[in-house]
């Protein structure tokens, strides 16, 4: 009977790893492949799905996130009720009229 052989199985990090390398090393990809025990065809498919999924890194806007639009005037009516309130119980301790 013939042994079968089991298929490697590398981490996202080890992955990451060999693809940065692929990138910034002036090694060939032979050279790359053989240094971490990886065929060629596996260093360049890692490679190119580092380039591809770099594009995305930085597409998010900076700053707070914006609001749902649904909340927001729940939030500006909640806002204005506890201002008004606010303002009645001041009125009412300074002794003012409310009219």
């Amino acid at each position: 009977m013939s042994e079968t052989k089991k298929r490697k199985v590398h981490t996202a990090e080890y992955k990451a790893k060999v693809g940065l390398e692929a990138l910034r090393s002036g090694k060939t990809i032979n050279q790359i492949g053989q240094e971490f025990d990886v065929h060629p065809v596996q260093v360049c498919q890692w490679k190119k799905a580092i380039q591809e999924q770099a594009k995305t890194l930085f597409e998010g806007k900076r700053g707070p996130k914006p609001l749902d639009a649904q909340s927001e005037p729940d939030r500006l009516y909640s806002e204005i009720g506890r201002l008004k309130m606010e303002l009645d119980w001041l009125k009412k301790k300074s002794g003012m009229s409310l009219s």
